[in-house]
């Protein structure tokens, strides 16, 4: 009654035909000819190019970006230290019941 049903591969119908023989081919290397000289590149210019207001606009956002993670950092160090606290003060009040409790 609850015996599992394994299915079954069907067999093939029709034609069936053999896989395809893939032969390799023969790479050949060409060698281009010799051309002119390539002329010198011209030089190199300075990608950079700093102008007052990009220098302020740097200064702007790295000092909000210092500011935003101290912020995350001493929230994270104040919710320790808070948890800290609490896990001390749940201590001290088991010891004490647990310690008057032997009094009894």
């Amino acid at each position: 009654m609850l015996r599992p049903k394994i299915p079954t591969m069907p067999t093939p119908t029709g034609h069936v035909s053999r896989p395809a023989v893939v032969e390799p081919t023969a790479v050949i290397q060409h060698t281009p000819a010799t051309t002119a000289p390539v002329a010198p590149a011209s030089p190199p210019r300075p990608t950079v190019q700093l102008t007052p207001g990009s220098v302020l606009a740097l200064v702007g956002g790295g000092t909000a970006v210092v500011l935003v993670v101290g912020t995350v950092l001493v929230s994270m160090l104040l919710a320790v230290a808070v948890t800290a606290a609490s896990v001390a003060v749940c201590a001290l009040v088991i010891r004490s019941l647990v310690s008057s409790q032997h009094r009894r």
